[in-house]
């Protein structure tokens, strides 16, 4: 198979989809690997060394997207990317679809067939494609979270672990998935007051046991996230529902109740965001402030970390897309759950429900797109 890797074009996205190791790989698998000119650039990666795993550089996106027969992405396309995508042409990438629809548009009208990284799910329910990249985001909230305290940078002035006589930040999680895990463990590293959470009484029992003393867990409802962000400094969205919009959990009057300069980082943003204020900004201009309380909703966020973030992505994808090439897409799909819990649109057809659903459009079982029951259950 063809395969293609494109620059990406979204604000200071630096990741790429495939690493040189992973090319090489994809090559010893007998396929053809094209990588636009410096791709790799930002996570470190020189067109020399894809070169020398065996891929093939093309000058431009247009090439790549005209020669491949699979595009392996990192983020969504953007309307620059729309009128690239091709009948019959597999993505592989990060879509979240269910927060916007003008992406959604594009695609059905492309006729592509676009598989999801975030919707990639093995019979035990966790999201493998996902969970690297929520590892990084995790930790990079109260990273950003503890910048923006400072009152450089218009927070409360709030040094996360506090200081002898000074008690530390009270830093609030909302989910107890990956993201909200990796973020407490960070804040209580920092030394912070941390409360974590989650609506499963399961998940919350394992956080209790595995967490140290300055992280505490509690039954999420409206009642409790109300009552806690009032004396919060930093408040941390880490809601995901497969595949779907989140909610959204703490609502506009909820900021009025807030402390000025408290800090509320949204990792939930590329799926419509868990605040009711939330809307996606860039690196470029990462923050805004509503009611004294200042948003950071970052929509690539470990795309500030490029060179960890393709790594760990690419060793979580690679096994995916090495499959999907040697078998193709509709083959791979018969045989493996996983890869079919994937599919969103096939052939101008919406075949995730979820995605169907928050925009009332026409829903395809995907029984019937591929036409004939997976055989197989791995991963």
């Amino acid at each position: 198979m063809k395969i293609g890797i494109p620059q990406e074009i979204k604000n200071n996205e630096n990741r790429v989809g495939v690493t040189p190791a992973g090319t090489s790989e994809l090559v010893k698998h007998g396929h053809e690997v094209f990588i636009q000119t410096t791709a790799g650039n930002g996570s470190g990666f020189t067109d020399e060394e894809y070169l020398k795993a065996g891929g093939k550089i093309l000058p431009s996106i247009e090439d790549v997207y005209g020669i491949a027969e699979m595009i392996i992405k990192v983020k969504e396309p953007i309307e620059p990317e729309y009128k690239l995508v091709r009948e019959g042409q597999i993505l592989f990438t990060y879509f979240h679809f269910a927060s916007c629809r003008p992406l959604t548009d594009a695609m059905i009208q492309s006729k592509g067939v676009c598989l999801a990284y975030e919707t990639i799910e093995p019979q035990e329910r966790s999201l493998p494609l996902l969970i690297p990249m929520s590892e990084v985001a995790g930790r990079m909230s109260v990273q950003q979270g503890a910048k923006y305290l400072e009152r450089t940078f218009g927070g409360r002035g709030v040094l996360p672990g506090g200081v002898p006589g000074v008690p530390p930040a009270k830093v609030v999680i909302i989910g107890g998935g990956i993201v909200g895990t990796e973020a407490a463990k960070m804040a209580a590293g920092l030394g912070s007051d941390v409360t974590i959470l989650d609506r499963d009484l399961e998940r919350l029992r394992y956080l209790d046991d595995i967490m140290p003393a300055n992280v505490k867990t509690m039954m999420s409802n409206e009642y409790a996230i109300r009552a806690l962000v009032q004396t919060a400094d930093l408040i941390i969205g880490a809601v995901l529902i497969p595949g779907a919009k989140a909610p959204k959990l703490v609502t506009r009057d909820m900021l009025k109740t807030m402390k000025k300069g408290t800090v509320i980082v949204d990792v939930a943003v590329d799926q419509g965001g868990c605040f009711e204020t939330t809307h996606p900004t860039t690196h470029d201009d990462p923050t805004y402030e509503i009611d004294g309380v200042i948003h950071y909703s970052v929509a690539n966020m470990p795309g500030a970390v490029p060179y960890t973030s393709t790594l760990a992505l690419t060793n979580a994808t690679l096994p995916y897309a090495i499959r999907i090439a040697n078998e193709g897409w509709e083959k791979a799909c018969q045989n493996d759950i996983p890869i079919r819990k994937g599919l969103n649109i096939v052939d101008g057809k919406v075949v995730y429900k979820s995605v169907a659903d928050v925009f009332g459009l026409d829903y395809y079982d995907v029984d019937d797109v591929i036409q004939q029951p997976c055989l197989v259950n791995s991963y």
